[in-house]
């Protein structure tokens, strides 16, 4: 903890960083306490912390979409070597410096999105991806690159779901005339918003539970665990469509 800034100084910067999403704890000064989820993401993280290996010794971590830093410090917390945190957003960058810094804790925070993953060269032993997949246009292409480029083996991940939480038991290929499963309730479902959802224009798909996991094994990852209703911890394995989505073949009739 860094006990340079006097209390009433936290205060003062953390006003004028605000608003905040993540009500963090600074030296017992809150950032959010008034949340509309309530003591978030605290109340969350408290229900699958226990799925993340208490020691991260040795381990190198990448939150993408790291808002104002919660889960990169909660990582740091657990003694991981190398932490970096990357937003597109420069006020939750800015708040994310402050509160490391004033928590004591060594991580770097980068203005990235999750398309530019490769750019970073490098892998790391557990990527964050905690509420981004629903405010991405190409949600799909933001998997594919993070498989590709930075995850060497778990992924923490979480989404927004809404509609049916069932998952269908499905074929691995249906013809043509085969149409019924589209309407079943389990079948795979990404919503396209095309306004805005929760008064934010940048919620632009709601899920259902089958579509993520679907999206998530087509990008390569295998579920470890289901904690939480919306959070997943996924390990990296060999995408199972590669030569599928490397050479497309048309399926209409001609």
């Amino acid at each position: 903890m860094n006990d340079m800034l006097p209390r009433e100084e936290i205060r003062r910067r953390v006003d004028a960083l605000g608003p905040w999403f993540h009500n963090l704890d600074l030296n017992g000064v809150r950032t959010a306490p008034a949340h509309f989820l309530g003591d978030y993401p605290t109340v969350k993280w408290q229900r699958f912390a226990h799925v993340i290996p208490d020691r991260l010794d040795g381990k190198s971590v990448l939150d993408i979409g790291c808002n104002a830093g919660f889960y990169a410090m909660e990582m740091k917390r657990r003694g991981a070597d190398r932490v970096l945190g990357l937003d597109t957003d420069d006020e939750y960058l800015a708040q994310a410096r402050f509160a490391a810094d004033v928590s004591g804790l060594k991580i770097e925070f980068r203005k990235l999105s999750a398309y530019d993953v490769g750019a970073l060269g490098e892998k790391f032993d557990l990527v964050i991806f905690m509420g981004v997949l629903y405010h991405l246009r190409h949600p799909l292409l933001a998997l594919d690159l993070i498989h590709e480029h930075v995850a060497r083996d778990l992924l923490l991940f979480q989404s927004m779901l809404r509609g049916a939480e069932t998952v269908d038991r499905l074929e691995m290929d249906y013809d043509f005339w085969t149409t019924a499963q589209f309407d079943n309730p389990g079948y795979p479902k990404l919503h396209f918003i095309e306004h805005k959802y929760a008064g934010d224009h940048t919620n632009w798909w709601a899920p259902n539970r089958a579509c993520v996991e679907a999206m998530l094994r087509s990008a390569g990852f295998a579920i470890c665990a289901h904690p939480e209703d919306e959070v997943y911890l996924y390990r990296r394995t060999t995408r199972p469509q590669a030569e599928a989505t490397t050479h497309p073949r048309r399926s209409e009739p001609r």
